[in-house]
């Protein structure tokens, strides 16, 4: 089949939905299928239109459906779909009725769509592969990395701001991997590290090289305020690094709801609890890295092939 994906592209930096598609584009030709990546539907030939956002690509998928009424239209839900534009925007409201599958990243999605519309709904776990060589930590300090690039919406300074209330004693040190998408945020990265020593902003890294970073780790902090299921979550639990993770329903679907490492949304103060405990208590730690390992089966390649052919089986029939 030709498979079209559509969707936002905020820059030329690796943001979310950059990467969703390109990832796509790679496992769907791997398929034998041929796919092409562009930011919007402009009456281009093709078989499949597989849209990423709803909101945002909202207008190609109507030109993509008045062109073609009978042919398959697959809609991926980000996290501001599904927790903020679905809820409010009628724009996005009409896609969902538009699109003949929605797709989405972890289970606990579905809990926010319409009972008339789960019946679309198919949940696709984003699989990732692990490191073949895993770096042996750092001795000096307790690593914890935060991968993300700086936006509001990811909460980045948090993980920052907790750090600052350790005990004198602690030695974690934060590292943030992700680049600053305006000059606000990059001169807010700058003066926390003038004056917080256990905070390091190191950038946009390539993705070999953060992965290597992220697998080194001793955890992976996760602060986003509103997430459809990130992929960064899935490359911990592969790299079996432990997860501290704002309690998200996007996290919740990937790490269980009983995983014993959530701080509520914005809780500076639980997050610093947490990350101490961590530090701390050799139980816990390897509560968190049991719960994590536990979850790994979830995410291995083959069940996010077999994910898609199951779904594009469904489109031939």
């Amino acid at each position: 089949m030709r498979i079209l994906i559509v969707g936002p592209v905020r820059s030329a930096a690796q943001t979310g939905n950059r990467v969703t598609s390109q990832r796509w584009a790679r496992l769907l030709r791997n398929l034998g299928h041929t796919v092409r990546v562009e930011t919007a539907y402009k009456s281009q030939s093709c078989d499949v239109l597989l849209a990423l956002h709803a909101k945002r690509s909202a207008l190609s998928m109507m030109r993509f459906r008045d062109h073609w009424p009978a042919k398959p239209l697959i809609l991926a839900l980000t996290g501001t779909d599904i927790y903020r534009d679905i809820q409010h925007n009628s724009r996005a409201r009409r896609c969902l009725d538009l699109a003949d599958h929605l797709i989405l990243l972890q289970p606990c999605a579905a809990d926010m769509l319409e009972p008339k519309l789960r019946s679309k709904a198919r949940v696709i776990f984003q699989s990732a592969i692990r490191p073949t060589r895993i770096p042996s930590p750092v001795r000096q300090h307790f690593e914890v990395c935060v991968m993300g690039h700086l936006r509001t919406i990811k909460d980045p300074f948090r993980a920052a701001m907790a750090a600052r209330l350790l005990p004198t004693e602690s030695k974690i040190r934060v590292s943030h991997l992700g680049a600053a998408l305006n000059e606000s945020m990059k001169l807010r990265a700058i003066a926390e590290m003038a004056r917080n020593s256990r905070y390091q902003w190191i950038g946009e890294l390539p993705r070999g090289r953060a992965m290597q970073r992220l697998a080194r780790s001793r955890l992976l902090v996760h602060c986003s305020k509103l997430e459809g299921g990130a992929n960064v979550i899935t490359e911990a639990i592969v790299a079996s690094v432990p997860v501290i993770s704002s309690r998200i329903s996007g996290s919740l679907g990937l790490l269980g709801e009983d995983y014993p490492g959530y701080f509520e949304v914005g809780d500076t103060q639980g997050l610093a609890e947490l990350l101490s405990r961590a530090e701390s208590n050799e139980k816990f730690y390897a509560a968190l890295r049991d719960s994590t390992i536990a979850r790994q089966h979830l995410f291995e390649p083959k069940i996010e092939i077999q994910s898609w052919q199951s779904l594009l089986d469904e489109l031939s029939c």
